[in-house]
């Protein structure tokens, strides 16, 4: 049996199934928050895949209309992206308080076990 071909894709472990959804959930909200004028465009260009031309018929805008309104509208989706991500930033590594005492008491826990286990050299 080939070991490399039972394990399972990146993309098929549950964690990261889980950051895919968590993801696809933020897009979503921060989408459905855009501007009316930008969201429709949006959502024809890149969810509906509908063509620039094919959207500026259904609308009645002129192209360049609907390309700059797209433009605009991932443009906006970026920033929205950016603040989200700075608000997390300052998270990942927060240390302090009660997390901060337990990962200790963990810590001294481990190395007070392995103390009493060790060889002597």
């Amino acid at each position: 049996m080939d070991i490399v071909a039972s394990v399972p894709d990146s993309a098929e472990q549950p964690d990261r199934q889980l950051a895919r959804a968590q993801m696809r959930s933020v897009l979503e909200r921060k989408v459905s928050e855009l501007p009316e004028i930008f969201r429709v465009v949006f959502v024809l260009r890149s969810v509906e895949e509908l063509s620039f031309q094919e959207i500026a018929e259904t609308l009645s805008f002129p192209g360049e209309t609907v390309r700059s309104r797209h433009f605009r509208a991932k443009g906006l989706l970026r920033e929205a992206l950016a603040k989200e991500i700075d608000l997390a930033e300052s998270d990942i590594f927060e240390f302090a308080g009660a997390r901060c005492d337990s990962i200790v008491a963990a810590v001294l826990e481990s190395l007070s076990r392995t103390e009493g286990t060790a060889e002597p050299g």
